[in-house]
């Protein structure tokens, strides 16, 4: 049973932006990330928005949490955005904002230059994903500021907690973050297309080399086409928590949102059950390569 997206007031995602999973007893060093699934929309940015409901959810990497709800099974705990993606990305650095969004001077800390603020995408994004633009006029930053503090900053305090305290159990952690990609046909096990997968790893610096190479012989094994760092070599969280020589491993995963849901209705398809096992079983796999790697 999936979970439709909500409007909620913002001062309730505040309360609780974002859901750590645990399971019955930890088993591996393997965590799992997921940043853009989160689909409780504060009313009033909804409203405020020049586009509608559905237009917003454009950026959402709907049903990622509903692959991945069988990781606990196998030992695997999970940090889960509750917020959207449109609304404060967790996957930027935390001020990497655009001022031409904004009716005020943003101040002096704030990234202003990066490629992702250019394209339209900083913490607080300009455009959708598909490229419409978000609001009707400019903000203030404060309101940017109190996303930043009551979605981001929790977010990530978390996620560093979840990573020290792994590592404080087993001596490494190793990171999975879990994504989606909008695609323009559904995948079809083996046929050369677009790819169905993409692991990234920032170009061989945020993990081991075993994680890519066993993720992907598990996909392949599948019949699924999958590539490497191109277009998604992984973003803020992969290059800013991946520090393999320090014991901490980050590998991203996107996946292709054909082969499990109807990306024009915002629904699963009769083939999201197949691709729920088939995570299930990839956590299953990094768990066991997690636990071989070295301390």
């Amino acid at each position: 049973m999936t979970r439709p997206s909500q409007l909620r007031s913002a001062e309730a995602l505040a309360d609780l932006p974002f859901r750590i999973l645990r399971p019955n007893r930890r088993r591996t060093p393997l965590l799992l990330s997921l940043p853009h699934s989160g689909r409780v929309y504060p009313r009033a940015f909804v409203e405020a928005s020049r586009l509608d409901f559905q237009g917003l959810r454009r950026s959402e990497d709907c049903f990622v949490d509903q692959l991945f709800e069988d990781a606990t099974d196998h030992g695997v705990p999970q940090l889960v955005a509750d917020f959207p993606r449109v609304y404060c990305d967790v996957n930027r650095e935390a001020w990497e904002l655009d001022p031409a969004m904004f009716a005020d001077k943003l101040p002096p800390w704030c990234n202003t230059r990066t490629a992702r603020v250019t394209a339209g995408f900083g913490t607080i994004a300009r455009l959708v994903s598909s490229g419409e633009p978000i609001y009707a006029g400019p903000l203030v930053f404060a309101e940017a500021e109190g996303r930043i503090k009551s979605c981001w900053q929790p977010y990530h305090t978390a996620l560093g907690e979840l990573i020290q305290e792994t590592r404080d159990i087993y001596g490494s952690c190793v990171l999975l973050d879990c994504h989606s990609m909008p695609t323009d046909k559904p995948g079809r096990p083996g046929a050369r297309q677009e790819p169905q997968f993409i692991l990234g790893d920032a170009h061989g610096t945020s993990c081991d080399p075993a994680l890519p190479k066993t993720a992907q012989d598990f996909l392949e094994g599948h019949g699924f086409l999958v590539r490497r760092n191109d277009p998604y070599a992984g973003g803020y969280v992969t290059r800013h928590y991946g520090r393999p020589r320090q014991g901490v491993h980050t590998l991203q995963l996107e996946i292709a949102r054909a082969l499990y849901m109807d990306q024009s209705r915002y629904q699963p398809i009769a083939s999201f059950g197949r691709i729920r096992q088939l995570m299930s079983g990839l956590v299953a796999c990094l768990a066991d390569a997690s636990r071989l790697l070295p301390a």
